[in-house]
């Protein structure tokens, strides 16, 4: 019986043994799939947060090309508001050159006919005259080639 009694301790201590041994090997390979799905995990996480820096990246370069387009528009529209601005001051500079000249001859012919004017008051009238004829000629010319710029 003690025979009988040993044997079976030893076949018990052996199977304990041998399932302690199984579950070891499980919790191994256990803990294997575990760091393979965990790295899996990191990949995935990986791709998602570069396509989020590619998607950022895009987002900012449209941004970027959204405000260049934008600060491209206002300095065309400064351009121009300005050549309007001086397209509309020569023009009015012209109307008073204009204005300026017929009055200047009005005034020089009723000065004539009453004999008031001097042959060299009539030329310094008349070089007078010239010259403004000759600014009126030169802001004619600037603005045919502002309104060209329009």
């Amino acid at each position: 019986m003690n025979m009988r009694v040993l044997t079976f301790l030893v076949f018990l201590v052996g199977v304990s043994t041998f399932s302690f041994a199984q579950e070891d090997g499980g919790v191994k390979m256990d803990s294997i799939s575990q760091v393979e799905q965990a790295e899996r995990e990191a990949k995935e996480i990986r791709r998602q947060i570069e396509a989020a820096e590619k998607e950022a990246k895009a987002a900012e370069k449209e941004a970027k090309a959204a405000k260049k387009a934008q600060k491209k528009s206002e300095k065309a529209q400064k351009k121009y508001e300005k050549l309007t601005s001086q397209i509309n001051s020569i023009k009015k500079g012209l109307e008073k050159d204009e204005k300026k000249v017929a009055k200047i001859s009005d005034k020089m012919e009723v000065d004539k006919i009453k004999g008031k004017l001097s042959p060299n008051d009539v030329a310094k009238i008349e070089k007078k005259l010239n010259k403004i004829k000759v600014s009126m000629n030169k802001n004619q010319e600037k603005l045919i080639k502002l309104e060209r710029k329009l």
